[in-house]
């Protein structure tokens, strides 16, 4: 039947990019034989981090009662207590922070996170007003491009581009002619960034922090990849947090993908507010994320685990798929962003001569799947070339994989560009 759909639902029933990745992700799992998945951001499976985490399911199985109470009775909407005080400690002693357990809050995964901040200061305002979320650094992750309720939700800035030595570049904040006005509800980016591999620099966010607290506004950083867990980077940076600013965290990238949990350490209002809109969206988060990692939490070894486990694991992987890429590029016209952290390689490809869509639907005919960059540029909606020039490629797949799948992206670039 051709039900009417309201403006809330036709936004769905059109093109959304993180749709389409997780669509073709999932038809992808059950073709035989499978792509090479060199497209979505599912972490790794790191023997020592599953190994720790299965002893820790284990010794919950063990111990009567704990399994039955976990899998039947809600948290509350801000998340499992001893959880969030286990946190609060850890930033305490760690970094000195004044927090609390009433400075966190718990969500179903950094999506339903952003899905509460974004609104909460951005959208339709008393007396007409419309305010948006600024992301002061593009390319900028993909999930976030749908989350606002309103239209016109985001605006954005393009980056300086800084050409390196060796086929690299970085892409750094343009400060010049940036202003936070009223009709800014809050700024955002993620750090290191999804899906370049970027790392904002400390002074890039002490320089962003006093523009919006100058200016009022929060300061969203979205750590998912980042410190103090899970680490996955490859350059130092001095953990930074007020009250101005909302620090987002998730267990996904530690290991725990599946189990969608999802931190926010914040204000204590901001924090009532985030568990206020989780008991209207879901009734509580989840709970088995929380208690999986709580001893880790506890006695911090989960600092330990990110940085001498999962971060050396991602940064060889990092290396042997960069300096494969260079070898089967060699002579041909290309950039690699400088690979800071993430799991992403981003590609750009200036002299390419189809758009960056074109070459995703040529490489997925072949068996591999990569993410075009146009869907990264959210709220930058002028015209630049750069945006259709440049790809993202994961290589937090198994070596093997990855190897194989670069041979065919590089391949086809090759057909392409020498053509």
């Amino acid at each position: 039947m051709d039900y009417k759909l309201s403006d809330f639902g036709k936004r769905f029933a059109g093109k959304i990019g993180i749709a389409e990745l997780m669509e073709d992700l999932g038809a992808a799992h059950s073709s035989d034989p499978a792509p090479l998945m060199l497209g979505g951001g599912n972490p790794a499976h790191i023997p020592e981090i599953q190994v720790t985490v299965r002893k820790r399911m284990e010794a919950i199985l063990d111990q009567s009662g704990e399994f039955e109470r976990l899998i039947g009775n809600y948290d509350t909407p801000q998340g499992a207590m001893p959880f969030l005080e286990a946190l609060a400690d850890l930033f305490q002693r760690t970094y000195g922070w004044d927090v609390g357990p009433e400075n966190f809050a718990l969500t179903n995964g950094s999506q339903n996170a952003f899905l509460s901040l974004f609104n909460l200061f951005a959208g339709e305002f008393s007396g007409g007003r419309k305010r948006k979320i600024m992301l002061p650094l593009t390319p900028e992750y993909i999930g976030y491009t749908e989350v606002g309720l309103t239209s016109d939700f985001f605006t954005a800035r393009r980056p300086e581009i800084e050409m390196l030595d060796n086929h690299l570049f970085k892409y750094r904040v343009n400060f010049e002619g940036l202003e936070i006005s009223d009709k800014i509800g809050a700024l955002c980016l993620s750090r290191p960034t999804n899906p370049t591999g970027n790392v904002v620099t400390d002074e890039e966010i002490s320089r962003l922090h006093i523009l919006a607290k100058s200016a009022g506004k929060p300061l969203i950083l979205d750590n998912a990849y980042g410190s103090p867990f899970p680490y996955a980077m490859q350059t130092e940076v001095t953990p930074v947090w007020d009250e101005d600013i909302v620090l987002c965290l998730s267990l996904s990238k530690f290991g725990l993908p599946t189990l969608r949990t999802g931190i926010v350490l914040a204000s204590k209002e901001i924090i009532r507010l985030v568990s206020r809109m989780t008991s209207v969206f879901s009734l509580a988060p989840g709970s088995l994320g929380p208690a999986l990692a709580l001893d880790l939490v506890r006695s911090g070894e989960i600092l330990r685990l990110s940085k001498d486990v999962i971060r050396p694991f991602y940064g060889n992987k990092s290396k042997r798929a960069v300096n494969q890429l260079k070898e089967e590029l060699r002579d041909l016209p290309y950039a690699i962003h400088k690979p800071e952290g993430a799991l992403f390689l981003w590609l750009w490809l200036d002299q390419l001569p189809i758009t960056a869509e074109e070459l995703y639907q040529r490489l997925k005919k072949k068996g591999v799947l990569i993410v075009p960059g146009h869907y990264f540029f959210p709220g930058l909606n002028d015209h630049w070339d750069h945006k259709d020039k440049c790809i993202r490629i994961t290589f937090a797949q198994d070596d093997q994989i990855v190897s194989r799948g670069i041979s065919v992206i590089a391949e086809e670039i090759r057909s392409l560009i020498s053509a």
